[in-house]
């Protein structure tokens, strides 16, 4: 399996992804938002596009659908609650479907709603796994809910889904928000060493060249993923006062995505 992460330098810092099979250059495109980006990498590497995958329904990530198709004839994949929401929309996924492109790449479907209700994240089938997380799982942060999204439900799909995936499993997010999201996490756990040490490797860092986390990382300086730190309890209990001595996972998750809105 061979992966191009596709800056796209637009406003909202977009990752568009190819996934292509090394024995057949059949190729899959993941939320081509920039489609003339996507079509010249896919010309350069020698890869054709066969499918699409949209991980949800937001403008931002089908916006380059339609000329996708026009250029390659390519499939359009998404949720099947998505139906309604994307366009000629080919083919309704659901949690454990595989989608197969090519000889060698198979990639699982996750049900992750939160973001949004018909949100899917893929999951390589790889020796050392990849995560390709839409806007669920960002790198140091967590999706928002604002436009069909609940975080009860985002909460869910983090601790029985994405916190049990393996540690090694490298993260391939929607959009390239590591720095305000590791600003955050300092700000939430100001005695997090290592999301400092990150952010100061980071901050000068190319987004053509963006870091791969792994989710081992992530839970290190992801606050999302620490929610029983006593450090980020204390720090949240400034701001929510009523909090609890012994607040539950879910209750700091929400109190958490409720200030990351506003911060």
């Amino acid at each position: 399996m061979e992966v191009e992460q596709i800056y796209t330098e637009n406003d909202y810092r977009n990752f568009n992804y190819l996934i292509a099979c090394s024995e057949t250059g059949n190729a899959l495109a993941i939320d081509p938002l920039d489609h003339k980006k996507c079509l010249a990498a896919a010309d350069k590497l020698g890869w054709n596009i066969v499918k699409i995958l949209n991980t949800h329904e937001h403008g931002d990530h089908i916006g380059g659908n339609a000329e996708m198709v026009k250029s390659t004839g390519a499939q359009i994949l998404a949720h099947a609650n998505a139906k309604s929401k994307i366009p000629n929309m080919d083919v309704g996924l659901q949690a454990g479907d595989i989608i197969k492109v090519g000889k060698t790449v198979e990639l699982e479907c996750l049900d992750t709603p939160g973001h949004t209700m018909s949100h899917v994240c893929v999951l390589s089938h790889t020796d050392i796994p990849a995560l390709f997380s839409g806007d669920t799982l960002f790198n140091a942060g967590a999706g928002n809910c604002h436009n069909g999204g609940h975080p009860e439900e985002l909460y869910e799909t983090f601790v029985k889904q994405l916190d049990n995936l393996p540690d090694t499993t490298r993260l391939y997010p929607g959009h390239d928000y590591l720095l305000n999201n590791l600003e955050f996490t300092i700000d939430r756990e100001p005695l997090n060493t290592k999301a400092k040490q990150l952010l100061s490797e980071t901050k000068q860092q190319n987004p053509h060249d963006a870091l791969i986390t792994t989710l081992g990382l992530e839970k290190e300086v992801n606050t999302f993923f620490r929610l029983q730190s006593p450090s980020v309890i204390n720090t949240l209990r400034e701001s929510f006062p009523s909090l609890g001595e012994n607040p539950s996972p879910k209750e700091v998750f929400l109190r958490l995505r409720e200030l990351r809105n506003s911060w």
